[in-house]
Order: C-alpha cells, then structure tokens, then sequence
C-alpha cells in the first residue's frame, strides 16, 4: 500500500506524502502492538520504512526520524511494553538469572547451537531438539534445531542460500523500469533480510526473543503463502522489465 501510494508522487516524495505514508504504515502497527506483539509490529513498522528510505527520502527526514524514535524508546520502555516484554529484554544481557523461566528458551537454543559442532550430529539425531529440550522447535526456534543436526557447515550453506536469494531480488529492484517495482522489490528483499537476521539473532542470543519465523524454513503454511506471494510480485516486476525493455 505504501509502494503505490509512493508511486503517485515525484520521488523523493514531499513532506505533506510522506507524513501520509507514515500514517499508513503506524495504523497496522499499532493495531498489531495492540495484540499486545511488539515483536511483530516493530517488523511491521520497519517495512513501510524501508519503502520509504527506498523511495528517495532525503537524510535530514532521516536524521530526524532517528532521533525520534530514540526519544520514544524510553516512553516505550516504562509506559507501553508489558512487563513479561520487558523481562525478555533483560533475559538477553543474562538468561542464566532465570534458567527455568524468561532464559530457558534462549539456554537450551544456544546449547544446541555450540553442540552442533562443524559437521552436527546427524539429521534427527540432535539431542536438545529430539529429547524435546527445546522449545518451539519446528517454528522459532528451528535455526537452532539445524545448526545442531547439520553443524555450522550446514549453516554456512543455508545462510549462503539466502545471501543468494536476497541479492537476486535486490538486482531486480535495481534493474526495474518503474518507481513502483523498484521500491516493491527492494521492499520486499529488505524486509526478508530483517526477518532472516532477527530469528538467527534471537535464536543465537544476540536479540531479545519475539515471535519470528525463519523464512522458508520454520513451519507454518500462512508465513509460506505470504512469501510466496511476494516472490511472484518480484518475479513479476522482472517479468515486466523483460517486457518494457522490448517494447522500447
């Protein structure tokens, strides 16, 4: 919705433009918080962004944006986040003060990571996620099951995989004809690359841990629909490029 409300207008969009867009990407995010899921409506709130940096806005908008959002980071942390929120933060800086509560996922997750050793223990044959010490294993937290089962050469080639994956559609988006397709693919890309980076570092223990899917790889058929379909917007928007160039 924000690529095409983008497209009406001369990039870099204007003030007046981009408050509206603004508006359409806090409307869901607010709606998605009010669940309560920070987790997700952050995601939310960072892929209407990236359209928008995508669209050409200048870096005095930026800069601004920055500073208000580190402004309402403290509003956020002592008004609007839920105490279990706020407890799976402090979990990050030290799990080990909860072993059996907030920090049992992110220490049963990196057991599993550093048992995985170089080559991993064998498909089905991780302990932590075969004896059922881990949870959420088929979904969240199934970075974790992979790099104990198939080692870190098992991971090496997954994340290769998605580096692949990711430059491709970004080549797309630099290569498109139109404004639209341009900023919709780089859109897209971006927002796959955050949420690649947001599980592995919630699984590693690097982020707080919140409710993210690894794409393609954790269990759930809406999150497969739903990058499916944007594959097919990207490959559609290379598609046409073909097109307009012939017709040129």
């Amino acid at each position: 919705m924000v690529a095409r409300f983008i497209n009406r207008d001369v990039c870099p969009p204007s003030l007046k433009n981009t408050a509206i867009a603004l508006v359409l990407i806090f409307m869901p995010t607010l709606l998605v918080a009010a669940q309560p899921d920070l987790g997700t409506s952050i995601l939310v709130a960072l892929s209407g962004l990236f359209v928008l940096f995508l669209s050409g806005l200048s870096w005095r908008l930026i800069g601004v944006a920055i500073v208000l959002i580190a402004a309402f980071i403290p509003i956020l942390w002592f008004f609007l986040m839920h105490d279990y929120q706020r407890q799976r933060v402090m979990m990050l800086l030290d799990p080990e003060t909860d072993p059996l509560g907030a920090g049992y996922h992110i220490i049963q997750s990196k057991i599993a990571i550093g048992s995985g050793g170089l080559r991993g223990k064998g498909w089905l044959h991780g302990t932590q996620s075969q004896l059922e010490f881990l949870p959420e294993r088929h979904t969240d937290f199934i970075f974790a099951v992979l790099a104990e089962e198939l080692g870190l050469v098992g991971i090496l080639i997954l994340l290769a995989l998605y580096i692949l994956l990711i430059m491709r559609g970004l080549w797309i988006a630099a290569r498109a004809q139109t404004t639209f397709g341009r900023v919709m693919a780089g859109g897209l890309m971006l927002i796959l690359f955050v949420y690649v980076f947001v599980n592995i570092g919630m699984v590693s223990g690097i982020l707080p841990v919140v409710g993210v899917p690894l794409p393609l790889v954790s269990y759930g058929g809406s999150a497969l629909i739903v990058l499916m379909a944007g594959f097919g917007i990207v490959m559609s928007i290379h598609t046409h490029r073909k097109m307009l160039s012939k017709s040129v």
